[in-house]
């Protein structure tokens, strides 16, 4: 879902490295029916992280490649490494 994709990568953008959950992209997506677009949300968010597109952690910390997500989980940025200076 392409339209999952893009909005969690919006709210990366929005909260600014702050964290956030992947049910408040979908409650505010669909706000009368979002418990039915958890599963959906949730498959997008695993496959991004495999991707490196967003981290997700749980407690503050990494989840594992095999984790099978809850909704508990938080979306990070991605920290890109910073390159050699030049001087």
């Amino acid at each position: 879902m392409e339209v999952l994709r893009t909005a969690i990568l919006d709210w990366v953008w929005r909260k600014k490295g702050n964290p956030f959950s992947p049910l408040e992209v979908i409650r505010q997506m669909y706000p009368q029916s979002w418990e039915s677009f958890v599963p959906e949300i949730l498959e997008v968010m695993m496959q991004m992280n495999s991707e490196g597109l967003i981290k997700v952690v749980l407690d503050g910390r990494d989840i594992f490649p095999k984790h099978f997500p809850t909704g508990k989980e938080e979306i990070l940025p991605v920290s890109k490494p910073e390159g050699k200076k030049k001087g």
